[in-house]
């Protein structure tokens, strides 16, 4: 919950003042604010796909088994 506040605090700051223009410390913590949410859906994401393959990887490894010995 905090961390979609402060999201939104930053979206009120850029959108309602010049501080993200004229404050390079309010530019850098605004844009890690965006880029730290985006790397942790990046993560979600990966995680999300490694649990897929490691699904599927058995299956594929044994295909490739096969084909080799065919």
């Amino acid at each position: 919950m905090e961390k979609k506040v402060i999201v939104r605090l930053c979206a009120k700051i850029v959108a309602e003042t010049d501080l993200y223009e004229t404050d390079k410390e309010v530019q850098n913590l605004i844009d890690w604010v965006c880029l730290s949410e985006q790397i942790k859906e990046n993560n979600n994401t990966i995680r999300n796909l490694t649990g897929e393959y490691k699904k599927i990887e058995p299956d594929c490894r044994e295909g490739v088994r096969h084909s080799w010995s065919a």
